[in-house]
């Protein structure tokens, strides 16, 4: 996929490092940044009770909205919830294969008077230092809830 500033970064790139990461869009009305405050939030806490494991983790943000989510859109829609946060974009056939990846759901939904909707599922997902599946975050609860499942698997 791609970031902010255009380079390509591949899954690969993370090894040996814990990734938490979400699907959504920039343009979500309500969900995503929801989820993602919550998310966040719920890694400062972490991160500030363990900062040396903190920094064995990499947040990432994958657009499902390729189309309107540009490198520069997902760059500023990402730091807005940390500067931690890793936004990425790409073609919608990228998209589409890394969304494939994780059993992500996500279409185009309904045109509104600001612009269309996109359905898709709600997981921030953790996964180990390889990239291997380890959880889901409770991003539905507190982000002291988010926090602790963090403790309990970022060893």
């Amino acid at each position: 996929l791609t970031d902010k500033d255009g380079h390509r970064v591949n899954w690969t790139d993370f090894n040996g490092k814990y990734r938490i990461v979400y699907f959504g869009y920039s343009f979500c009305p309500a969900a995503c940044p929801l989820v993602l405050q919550k998310m966040m939030l719920g890694f400062a806490l972490f991160e500030k009770a363990r900062p040396d494991l903190a920094r064995r983790v990499q947040p990432i943000f994958i657009t499902i909205d390729p189309a309107r989510d540009t490198p520069k859109v997902v760059g500023e829609f990402a730091a807005a919830f940390s500067s931690r946060l890793l936004g990425l974009t790409g073609s919608q056939a990228e998209i589409d294969a890394a969304a494939k990846k994780f059993a992500v759901y996500h279409a185009k939904g309904k045109d509104t008077p600001g612009g269309y909707l996109m359905d898709h599922s709600r997981i921030a997902y953790l996964m180990g230092r390889q990239g291997e599946p380890i959880a889901m975050l409770p991003v539905d609860k507190a982000p002291t809830d988010v926090a602790a499942e963090l403790a309990k698997w970022v060893k």
